[in-house]
């Protein structure tokens, strides 16, 4: 059996969905894009866009995604949410299927978001020797780089996901069994490589951000070449043939030296506006984007991006229920649950992400756990905890969804959604910074360096001498509620061991509130180790295989 549903909504997609009639004829729509959106630069400039928002559909679809998932699974945070709804999370929160047993399909719209993608840059990645360049090498590596850097992004993605998964190349129907971690691996560091090598380093300057912002550049992918290495050697505990530990730090080594990126001067400029309390409707900090980026100040659309920025997921505020989504949906999950905080200017949402009291009495003196972290009773909020499960008086703060002081929301004029608080946030997803090449390159160099670069921006005037140890708390803290940290833990130790110890030591016994009455969690460590720290392989997808996909242990 073909696994023609990937391949349907793929190929629709590349067409741009042009069509008026119910067909789906597959071939038709693929052939009449072999004729048209390949055929030279331009065309193939408008493909890549398409792989581009192949990429945002696997966050903005109101599916699972990696960031929220590293989240609801950290040690930092519990899943959260309401009272009598979304169990589908607290089961990943707990690694337990027990708690919701009906939901033997929680990735099957994100397995499909993400090979619809992966079809997207396969076709251009296709097309390198056919489109007609018009001799312009530089832009045959722009494009082909970027391509080949989205589809490695996309597969480590699914490889952290769900470990060993099909590895397809091109563009196909055939119905491919799972492969090898290491060959996907392998597939990854070859893209990557290539994106550093063949895009321009002028390709995308910094000081043409406000307009180029969210393209992936040499430097991004050279930082990304040394995070997937360094996941892949702790996770699995070996060393791919695609990269060796010299490779990563020569990578790392260009972006320092010559990606002009720079550590924003105050940590919680990083995250303007969520971290002020001007809360005035004529306050340009009081509108739905969080991150530093592009916000709309009431009269127009300002760019203030920092230079540590190195690569943004974008998203846009248009939307609507036929599934045309553009927006960053994570953010509606973070929010209070059924109430708005007025006086921290955060607008209500579905109540994810309730940070853990472990994190809190960890990080509580650090500078920069405001900026992380805001707490109910320092806000003066009475939070719904009726409603609310997992409530423990504290929420994540960088991306949380923005309100004015009388709790209304941005509107701007945006037809498709009517600014739904459920589907029309937009704020960017900052997937790399410098502060995380700087960590990752004492990581790997076994200096000091960068990591104090990284802490005495917050703590001014305090050395710390290079540790491992010293490495993971900065790393910690610096990226809490990031998509990040969940990864690091489960890095730290082959196959994941070291983030299930972490997470029963934060989440076992500890005391929260359930439908206003407090109760302890429950973590039960051989329910992680038993799946090694991966996700369930969608029950769908294994069907429709005919038996060829398997499912993880433990699932």
């Amino acid at each position: 059996m073909k696994t023609k549903h990937i391949l349907l909504y793929s190929a629709l997609a590349v067409a741009g969905m042009a069509v008026t009639s119910c067909s789906m004829d597959t071939e038709s729509k693929t052939s009449l894009n072999e004729e048209t959106a390949y055929r030279n630069t331009e065309a193939i400039e408008m493909a890549l866009v398409g792989c581009y928002d192949g990429w945002q559909r696997t966050i903005s679809s109101e599916e699972i995604g990696v960031y929220m998932l590293a989240e609801f699974c950290s040690d930092q945070a519990h899943a959260g949410l309401g009272f009598s709804d979304a169990k589908n999370y607290s089961a990943l929160d707990q690694f337990d299927l027990s708690v919701a047993p009906s939901y033997n399909n929680l990735f099957n719209t994100d397995w499909i978001n993400y090979y619809s993608a992966i079809f997207r840059c396969n076709k251009v990645i296709q097309s390198e020797n056919t489109t007609d360049w018009a001799g312009d090498e530089s832009a045959k590596g722009r494009v082909i780089g970027q391509a080949r850097a989205l589809r490695a992004i996309l597969y480590f993605d699914l490889a952290r996901m769900f470990g060993d998964v099909p590895l397809i190349t091109v563009p196909t129907e055939e119905n491919l069994p799972r492969t090898a971690a290491a060959e996907v691996y392998k597939q990854i560091f070859e893209d990557l490589k290539y994106a550093a090598a063949n895009i321009p380093a002028d390709a995308f300057p910094l000081d043409s951000r406000a307009s180029n912002d969210g393209r992936i550049t040499k430097y991004a992918a050279e930082a990304l070449m040394a995070r997937v290495y360094l996941y892949y050697t702790g996770y699995y505990g070996q060393e791919n043939e695609g990269c060796t530990k010299q490779e990563a730090i020569d990578a790392l080594n260009d972006v320092i030296d010559n990606g002009g990126y720079e550590l924003e001067a105050n940590y919680a400029d990083l995250f303007m506006p969520a971290c002020t309390t001007d809360g005035s409707n004529g306050g340009a900090y009081a509108w739905n984007t969080t991150f530093k980026g592009k916000y709309y100040d009431g009269s127009g659309w300002v760019s203030d991006i920092s230079k540590e920025v190195i690569l943004n997921l974008k998203f846009a505020a248009t939307a609507d229920y036929n599934g045309n989504a553009d927006g960053n949906v994570f953010q509606v999950y973070l929010g209070p649950r059924n109430k708005s905080a007025t006086s921290v200017n955060i607008a209500s949402g579905w109540g994810a992400c309730p940070v853990t009291k472990a994190f809190v009495d960890t990080y509580k003196e650090d500078p920069r756990f405001s900026a992380c972290v805001w707490s109910c009773a320092d806000a003066g909020f009475a939070a719904d905890v009726n409603d609310s499960y997992e409530y423990t008086g504290y929420y994540t703060r960088k991306y949380a969804p923005m309100c004015f002081s009388d709790g209304t929301r941005q509107e701007v004029g945006f037809q498709l959604g009517e600014q739904h608080m459920n589907i029309t946030y937009y704020q960017d997803w900052t997937v790399m910074r410098y502060a995380d090449v700087l960590l990752m390159h004492s990581e790997l160099t076994g200096t000091n360096t960068g990591l104090n670069m990284v802490h005495q921006r917050s703590c001014p005037g305090e050395s710390l001498s290079y540790s491992i140890e010293n490495i993971r708390k900065e790393r910690a803290i610096e990226f809490a509620f990031e998509g990040i940290h969940f990864w690091d833990i489960m890095r730290y130790e082959k196959d994941g061991a070291y983030a299930g110890r972490a997470i029963a030591a934060a989440q076992n016994g500890a005391k929260v509130i359930n439908g206003g009455v407090e109760t302890t969690t429950s973590f039960k460590v051989d329910n992680f180790t038993a799946k090694k720290g991966l996700m369930q392989i969608p029950n769908t997808q294994i069907t429709l295989s005919g038996g060829v996909l398997t499912q993880n242990a433990g699932w």
